[in-house]
């Protein structure tokens, strides 16, 4: 596969992180010779994110390898949905709806999420809140198997997500159910139970299910190598 027609990987982030979090699994990506955009998610609603990622989607000549973490497998997962260039999707502990799921539903299928209890609101204008990670709890809730200096970082430069997103119902086509699938999450993840993750890429078909033993939900960050290969791999599928 030359370069003119290597898929270009466009990585969306979710919540209580940012797109920069990308960045060894963009190196790595870039040096196959994968042109990388790692998208800014707004994290408002799943219906105005998925519709600004659509959007770069379309802006897009050849084909395009979409790769969704947390809050933004719900995104790519309306976002592809129809668009003629996107060949497949990697999930990276991500959710995967079908029409009626929101990120609370899906979360909360399986016991093992302990999210909710560190969560910390902000009181916005428009009457709605937004939601970050306590600082002081990040690093045991987000990011276990991330080193301590690192999961500080995360924490102060992580991105809040308003409340009512999390309770957004995915609606209509979802595009997991006509693209090929790919994911990967860890054993130990807070956020969303391992067994929700094992559900949904089970229900998704997944071509490739990898799960990591004691990865925790910010796996992006913690095994980057891993993540990288399986882009990869889904990017040649």
């Amino acid at each position: 596969m030359s370069e003119q027609t290597k898929p270009t990987a466009v990585l969306v982030h979710g919540a209580f992180a940012e797109s920069g979090g990308w960045g060894p699994i963009a190196e790595r990506l870039r040096r196959e010779g994968h042109r990388v955009i790692a998208a800014p998610n707004p994290l408002r609603s799943v219906a105005y994110d998925a519709a600004q990622v659509r959007a770069l989607l379309d802006s897009i000549d050849g084909p395009v390898v979409l790769v969704g973490h947390s809050y933004g497998g719900m995104v790519i997962s309306k976002a592809a949905a129809g668009a003629g260039n996107v060949t497949s999707l990697v999930y990276v502990a991500g959710f995967a709806p079908e029409s009626g799921d929101s990120a609370a539903t899906l979360s909360s299928k399986y016991p093992g999420s302990t999210l909710a209890e560190t969560l910390r609101p902000v009181e916005l204008p428009d009457g709605n809140q937004d939601m970050y990670v306590a600082q002081e709890l990040y690093h045991g809730q987000f990011a276990a198997d991330v080193p301590e200096e690192a999961a500080r970082t995360m924490a102060a430069t992580q991105r809040p997500i308003a409340l009512a997103a999390l309770g957004e119902p995915a609606e209509g086509e979802q595009a997991w159910q006509t693209l090929p699938s790919f994911f990967l999450f860890g054993e130990a993840d807070k956020n969303i139970p391992p067994a929700s993750q094992h559900f949904m890429a089970e229900r998704a078909r997944a071509k490739e299910i990898v799960a990591i033993d004691g990865g925790s939900h910010a796996v992006f960050a913690s095994r980057p190598a891993e993540v990288a290969e399986l882009v990869l791999r889904a990017a040649g599928a």
